[in-house]
């Protein structure tokens, strides 16, 4: 597979997982300084990986949320969420995997990650 060919896999895949303005955004946007790193997260991330036949976007999208929140990385969680909630997450599936992020990595990297997801999934009371 070309890497052209793995960009236009990525990008397909990058879009609709994360939403297309926000996707579109990130490559506009890129300058002499980022282009190349945007060019290879679209081919290797989103082409190879995303493309791959052994787990679901689901599951993938599971694993990416536990994986996200222990690293502490709020920006991409927020992002994770939404691409979640779009690869057929519920609230509820995205409650669990951040439960057992607290069990597992602590309890600071699931406080984070709860105050990030409510900001997607919402509260209760907007329900």
């Amino acid at each position: 597979m070309s890497n052209d060919s793995l960009f236009d896999i990525g990008l397909k895949n990058r879009r609709e997982v994360l939403g297309a303005d926000y996707v579109d955004n990130s490559i506009k946007n890129a300058d002499s300084f980022n282009t190349e790193f945007q060019k290879l997260v679209t081919e290797y991330c989103w082409g190879e990986i995303w493309s791959r036949d052994g787990l679901t976007r689901r599951e993938r999208s599971l694993i990416n949320l536990a994986m996200i929140s222990a690293l502490n990385r709020p920006h991409e969680l927020k992002l994770h969420v939404q691409g979640a909630l779009n690869n057929g997450l519920s609230r509820e599936d995205i409650k669990e995997v951040l439960l057992q992020v607290m069990i597992y990595c602590g309890v600071p990297a699931a406080v984070d990650a709860f105050r990030i997801a409510r900001e997607v999934v919402g509260h209760d009371k907007d329900r």
